[in-house]
């Protein structure tokens, strides 16, 4: 299993993100609030997690939905997968959405999403005139088979 050295400030009072099992790809993060934050039916908020990384060149951060809340409570991250980028320093905060038709009250020390240490390239991107034609070439969406 490849492991990467990554730098974190937990200025909340939740434990550090861990991960659950020995294969797990990612960390359960925890809502730093005071009270409990009631989010209505289609509402977003910002919520933070007290959490400071620092990421090694290469990497990144993504924020990503926890499944348990999404199918049992309709609660969802915007802009998923969210990026944390190498040289961001400021507080994690996760973009909830509530997409049920009920309220949702989220608690101190919550479970609200999961985070994925991730290595990634940037690209050199080259203008051309023309695309090499591919199999699938501008095909879209569905354009691959009917399932």
């Amino acid at each position: 299993m490849n492991r990467v050295s990554v730098k974190i400030v937990n200025k909340s009072k939740n434990d550090l993100p861990e991960y659950q099992t020995v294969q797990s790809a990612g960390m359960d993060l925890r809502a730093h609030i005071e009270e409990e934050i009631i989010l209505a039916p289609l509402e977003r908020k910002l919520i933070g997690t007290g959490l400071y990384i620092e990421l090694p060149g290469g990497f990144e951060a993504q924020i990503r939905p926890r499944s348990g809340l999404a199918f049992k409570h309709g609660i969802s991250v915007l802009n998923t997968p969210g990026t944390i980028d190498a040289d961001y320093r400021g507080e994690i905060k996760i973009i909830l959405v509530n997409l049920s038709n009920e309220p949702f009250a989220i608690q101190p020390g919550e479970r609200i999403a999961q985070m994925v240490i991730a290595a990634h390239m940037q690209a050199d991107l080259e203008e051309v005139n023309m695309l090499t034609d591919s199999e699938r070439s501008a095909g879209g969406f569905g354009s691959t088979g009917s399932n």
